[in-house]
């Protein structure tokens, strides 16, 4: 079983991406993995250059930063990383540069690997989804997070990155079947410095909308990233371990009283019926198979 890895990345240097530690949380479960490097205004380069020579191979790009519709243009840097990919693969894993595999998932995604690797209706395989945010003891838990997204795709050509790269599709906009396994993605993308995270959230608007929009929705030393907080719950587990020593340097306080998650009786529904009946009545990417 041929299994690779592929991903972008841009400034990661400038925005604090913990691409590194990213990376590395897959490279035990891949042959090689492959990366899509954007030119960048930092040290990004030279930064995954550094991480494992005989393991990664890097692509420079530069991004078209004239596809903003929907975030287009990070489907198109996904994209490139995939088409790299050689045609014998069977298993692709896909991550991103601000998302971590927990080092106790390894054995469980293993082995639905081997399980599915010849299951003609499994395409794909669907992780659990925890979103930190603020700080790195507390998660999202409104209900407008995506629970669930696929992040390891059987090899084929006719699959590609679908809207802003959160998941994927096949053909002409067809979903793909999906088995769900016991693991689960750790996405830190909201989890860094307060000035740090103003401006990357700033850039990424860039991606989405036009420049016109941006300068409305951030005027100058106005905007607080972490006021714009929804409903957060306490994280009781474990970190993977690679993300520890990120953790150790946390140098920014985070404030946030658990009392002001007050969802509404409507979102209680919902999640009851997530939480404990295994039914989601939210948006879903991909089409989920008994198995």
């Amino acid at each position: 079983m041929k299994v690779n890895g592929f991903s972008f990345i841009k400034n990661a240097v400038k925005y604090d991406f913990p691409v590194v530690e990213s990376i590395k949380s897959v490279l035990p479960l891949c042959d090689k993995f492959y990366i899509a490097v954007g030119k960048s205004d930092d040290q990004t380069l030279q930064l995954i250059r550094s991480i494992d020579k005989d393991k990664i191979v890097i692509i420079e790009t530069e991004w078209d930063e004239s596809q903003r519709e929907g975030g287009r243009v990070l489907a198109l840097e996904t994209d490139k990383a995939l088409k790299m990919l050689p045609t014998d693969t069977d298993w692709a894993i896909y991550i991103q540069g601000d998302e971590l595999f927990h080092d106790a998932d390894y054995p469980a995604i293993k082995n639905a690997m081997k399980t599915y690797q010849h299951d003609s209706a499994v395409e794909g395989l669907l992780f659990n989804y925890l979103h930190f945010y603020g700080s790195y003891s507390f998660v999202a838990a409104s209900y407008v997070w995506y629970p669930k997204e696929i992040r390891i795709v059987k090899y084929n050509p006719s699959v590609y990155s679908y809207k802003d790269a959160q998941g994927f599709r096949k053909g002409d906009n067809v979903k793909l079947c999906v088995a769900q396994i016991d693991a689960t993605v750790y996405h830190y993308g909201n989890v860094r410095p307060p000035k740090v995270m103003q401006e990357k959230f700033q850039n990424s608007s860039k991606f989405y909308h036009d420049d016109e929009w941006v300068k409305e929705a951030f005027p100058e030393d106005s905007f607080d990233y972490y006021k714009h907080i929804k409903e957060l719950k306490k994280f009781e587990g474990k970190h993977p371990a690679l993300i520890q020593p990120r953790i150790n340097r946390v140098n920014w306080s985070f404030e946030y009283d658990i009392s002001m998650s007050k969802p509404s009786l409507k979102k209680k529904i919902k999640y009851f019926l997530r939480r404990h009946l295994g039914i989601d009545l939210g948006y879903k990417n991909y089409i989920l198979l008994k198995r």
